[in-house]
């Protein structure tokens, strides 16, 4: 048996010292995760987050890509391109919002893990939420530790070690992780890319490798691209610098590379977009029109919430106002920001001013710098309302996906510049390493002082109430609301939002498609502002309709929903054919 004294050498210096520091690292991350989830989880408030996770659901039921989150805009696309036979009330809605490689992983982990979808009496965190935010956590942690690698192989391993520790204390990625957006997916994906080009690359410069090798690594770039694209469509753009890439960089086999990337993009993407050409006439669905929302005839969400949309009232100089006003605000707030305004993202643009000695980290900055300009052109282009509902903390926010590889670049200058002070005593290097730790991770830390953030987002979301008001209804029955997400995902029933009027379109729905059983007006409808939105906007009928039955019990003689239930006003409001609440919950 070894002596003790050589089991503390192998710890401390020998071949076990990379399995004490990864111990060390799990446990810090575990308990960071139960600190942070203990003290700043809240439950989902991101629209997204919650039409994502009812769709994963459904998958794991085995109902296939169908939606509970119904859209006046797509009951339109459907009903156009396959007749009337399609509408909602004969057969389930198709999903024509969301990607699918995020919803496939959710509707696994359902399918895995024990989930209860009750809300009990004593509600304070959601259980299928706290278990989405503990896997993409997971997703996150595993990001770190291949940027640290990454770092490890381009830089070195104090290097490598740091950007870990910032990483892990970057208080955006913290939040991103409990929203149940995508986007710690994303991060993954880009750090795997990260990792073929570098490979490439250096395989490149060897000159030992066969094309074999280059169109398998060709081919593995494809794949990435592809499975981010079919997480979020933005990401697909990024094939244009990764071909950029291979064209300036690889030499003779840029082409037969390009090729294998390409080809491995659309052979993955195409059955998905073939997919929805067939249900709706369009490739990419809801997130294609997002060019056209926010524009002069269509901003905020008017566009999805119109059953006979006009894009023709849409002018050139109308997308062109768009994307100069939205990509003057990316470029003068959120990439100075980038990474929650960390110190680490300065100390990148500070080194994009020095020149190293590696071939291969000139090139990756070059490639990250073309990364963030098509990313930042996208978002611009594709913004909508989602960024106005939730200014960060969205599926929007591309320059998100950046912050690995900016915080290893920035963690590297921060290096060179210590070496350049050459501090006499080791002990101040450490103290200097500390504090740009410290400091990087400082918004973090304020995050986690008291006060404890409220579990609840309310409002508008308090899922007791969602929960309880949608279950006065069958499973095949359909309610209108403003939160259609969130009723498909806390109450699990049809509903289809708001639409633009009380009346014309209503009616076309409730008269045409499927009876109306229920409408739910919560605080998205119930608080709007008096002047601008509930008086003067065409947009604000419902708010209207609020105000007329919360304060003069005034309802439209043909309205056929004509059943208040007192529980919830007068911040909301919900009517019902009958009084099912005399009937209890279903």
């Amino acid at each position: 048996m070894p002596r003790i004294q050589e089991i503390i050498h192998k710890f401390e210096e020998g071949e076990w010292t990379w399995t004490l520091k990864a111990l060390v690292g799990l446990l810090l991350a575990v308990t960071l995760t139960a600190w942070y989830d203990f003290n700043e989880y809240q439950n989902f408030k991101s629209a997204e987050a919650m039409e994502t996770a009812q769709l994963a659901r459904n998958l794991a039921r085995g109902e296939g890509f169908t939606t509970k989150c119904i859209r006046p805009l797509t009951i339109a696309l459907v009903e156009q391109h396959q007749g009337p036979a399609s509408r909602i009330g004969r057969k389930p809605h198709p999903d024509l919002n969301t990607p699918p490689v995020y919803p496939v992983l959710l509707a696994g982990l359902m399918k895995v893990l024990p989930l209860n979808y009750d809300i009990t009496a004593r509600y304070w965190r959601y259980q299928p939420e706290v278990l989405i935010a503990l896997f993409n956590q997971g997703l996150f942690f595993l990001t770190i530790g291949l940027t640290a690698l990454l770092a490890r192989r381009l830089f070195d391993p104090s290097v490598a070690l740091v950007t870990a520790i910032v990483l892990l204390g970057c208080d955006l990625l913290w939040r991103f992780s409990v929203s149940g957006l995508s986007t710690c997916l994303l991060l993954l994906i880009l750090v795997s890319l990260l990792w073929v080009l570098v490979w490439l690359d250096q395989g490149a410069q060897d000159g030992q490798r066969k094309t074999g090798w280059f169109v398998g690594l060709g081919i593995l770039a494809g794949v990435l691209i592809g499975l981010g694209a079919l997480t979020r469509y933005a990401f697909g753009w990024l094939l244009l610098p990764v071909l950029g890439y291979f064209v300036a960089f690889l030499g003779g086999r840029r082409w037969i590379v390009g090729i294998a990337t390409v080809l491995t993009f659309l052979a993955l993407l195409t059955p998905w977009m073939a997919r929805n050409y067939m249900l709706s006439g369009t490739p990419f669905g809801v997130p294609g029109y997002a060019v056209h929302q926010d524009t002069l005839p269509y901003p905020e969400a008017r566009l999805e919430r119109t059953l006979r949309p006009d894009l023709s009232k849409i002018e050139g100089r109308d997308y062109f106002r768009k994307i100069v006003s939205n990509a003057g605000d990316v470029v003068s707030n959120e990439v100075p920001r980038l990474g929650g305004g960390s110190w680490v993202t300065a100390f990148f643009m500070a080194g994009l001013f020095l020149r190293y000695r590696s071939a291969v980290l000139g090139r990756l900055r070059l490639f990250l710098i073309a990364a963030l300009l098509v990313l930042i052109a996208v978002q611009a282009a594709g913004r909508t309302h989602l960024t106005a509902d939730s200014p960060t903390i969205n599926s929007e926010n591309l320059m998100v996906l950046l912050v690995p590889p900016v915080f290893m670049f920035g963690t590297a200058l921060f290096f060179v510049l210590l070496e350049q002070l050459r501090p006499a005593i080791l002990e101040i290097r450490y103290l200097v390493i500390v504090g740009f730790i410290a400091l990087a991770s400082s918004p973090l830390v304020f995050t986690l002082m008291p006060p404890r953030s409220y579990p609840i987002t309310y409002p508008p979301y308090l899922p007791p109430w969602i929960q309880e008001s949608a279950r006065y209804l069958r499973d095949d029955e359909m309610m209108m609301s403003d939160m259609p997400w969130a009723v498909a995902w806390y109450g699990d029933r049809n509903c289809i939002w708001t639409t633009l009027d009380t009346s014309r379109s209503f009616f076309t729905i409730h008269d045409e498609h499927k009876l109306v059983s229920a409408l739910y007006l919560t605080p998205l409808t119930t608080d709007a502002r008096f002047l601008t939105q509930i008086l003067q906007s065409p947009d604000y009928e419902w708010s209207r309709f609020a105000a007329e039955v919360l304060t003069r019990t005034n309802l439209p003689t043909q309205f056929p929903l004509r059943h208040a239930r007192k529980k919830y006003t007068p911040d909301q409001l919900l009517l019902c054919d009958r009084p099912r609440w005399q009937e209890g919950l279903r």
